[in-house]
């Protein structure tokens, strides 16, 4: 019988060891069985940032045509582990009017919560740490921690500047929650159930990125923008809040917001790939289910550098587009997409025509995306009409 958890897995792999040894105390092998379990998974997450910062760092290189991280080890694959050692060794300082417990507390917390996401998040056939029937929206509650340690380290720190930058964070996380949120009532409403587990199952021969288009579009924009991330790392410009809510912290407590920071970066993608790109389903999985976690963690990376290419690309948003953006555009967006997969769903019995239910859903999408871009050219065209679009000019010298 195959193991349903990670956790079962190691108890399988114990039993044999152990089983002899604890046979008075038959828990004893369940507790270590699941504290082995969040260490492989720390561990898993603490070298994937580690990769995450070098993979960042030479794709940005890449598209500045510039060489990146090269001295330390060869191709410079060992900048990681020096950066790492630089935040260790670093001088660890607390302001003097800083509220000290709240000060302390925040960089834990970022971390709790962005770690505890991976308590139901499927990295393969039996490689997660419980099926729960609400795993999204325990995603979901649990991310929206993160803005209240945000709120705890740019107020706790007693500066303007980290005051700002939380306070933008707020509201930048409020506002593209509700779409992102909305964005996964659409896949819900596809497979079924709110267990990612089932919603990756659901996907079997047809990933729910060609059934809801637009759901995806607007659960990773969104999801780029709740990471804090380029063009929306507006909580911290730096040529605006010097570095935002993380101005104070120095040492291991900057090295747990960059942890955080990056965990939630891998994170969204792997949510998305999840929801939207079949998980781990892939060719042969179901003969080799070891393919599962290559697949999972391939889509994972296209999906990061995808972020990392909005990154050296886009530049940084104003906080007034931003806003805009949540709520003019993604906002209405979502409940449009949400109205038409419930009202195809309602209309299609999948069960008996699956390939009319996802034709209508598909075509469903594509109606909609024609008549956003339409109303978008609009808006701009009328805009440009009354003069509120700056023309640029180019002036050549000589």
């Amino acid at each position: 019988m195959q193991p349903e958890t990670l956790t079962d897995l190691l108890m399988t792999l114990l039993q044999p060891l152990l089983g002899g040894i604890l046979a008075p105390w038959p828990w004893a092998i369940n507790l270590i069985a699941m504290f082995l379990a969040v260490v492989i998974i720390l561990l898993f997450l603490i070298v994937t940032v580690m990769i995450l910062t070098y993979y960042e760092r030479k794709v940005v290189s890449r598209i500045a045509d510039r060489i990146g991280p090269n001295r330390v080890g060869p191709l410079g694959i060992l900048q990681p582990i020096a950066d790492t050692i630089k935040l260790l060794i670093k001088e660890d300082t607390t302001p003097a009017p800083a509220d000290r417990w709240v000060f302390l507390l925040a960089p834990a917390v970022i971390v709790s919560t962005a770690v505890m996401a991976y308590a139901v998040i499927p990295f393969g056939r039996g490689l997660f740490g419980a099926d729960l029937n609400i795993a999204v929206l325990y995603v979901v509650a649990i991310s929206s921690l993160t803005t209240i340690a945000i709120l705890m380290a740019g107020w706790s720190g007693r500066n303007k500047y980290a005051l700002l930058g939380g306070m933008r964070a707020v509201a930048q996380m409020f506002s593209f929650e509700i779409p992102l949120v909305l964005a996964i009532v659409s896949v819900v409403l596809l497979a079924g159930s709110m267990s990612l587990v089932k919603i990756a199952e659901a996907q079997r021969g047809l990933w729910f990125i060609f059934l809801q288009p637009i759901g995806f579009f607007i659960y990773f924009l969104c999801g780029v923008a709740e990471a804090n991330r380029s063009p929306f790392d507006i909580p911290e410009a730096e040529s605006e809040l010097v570095a935002g809510y993380h101005i104070e912290y120095s040492g291991v407590k900057f090295a747990f917001f960059f942890l955080a920071e990056y965990i939630n970066m891998f994170t969204v993608a792997a949510i998305a790939a999840t929801l939207f790109l079949g998980g781990w389903r892939g060719p042969f999985v179901d003969q080799v289910p070891a393919l599962g976690v290559f697949y999972f963690l391939a889509k994972v990376y296209v999906l990061i550098f995808v972020m990392v290419w909005f990154r050296g690309t886009f530049p940084r948003l104003r906080i007034d587009q931003l806003m805009g953006l949540a709520w003019k555009f993604m906002l209405p967006l979502a409940l449009l997409n949400v109205m038409v997969t419930g009202l195809v769903d309602k209309l299609v019995d999948k069960n008996l025509n699956r390939a009319l239910w996802g034709s209508a859903l598909l075509g469903g999408n594509l109606v909609l995306a024609a008549v956003v871009i339409a109303v978008v050219y609009l808006v701009a065209k009328q805009r440009r009409a009354r003069g509120r679009v700056p023309q640029y000019k180019v002036y050549l010298e000589g």
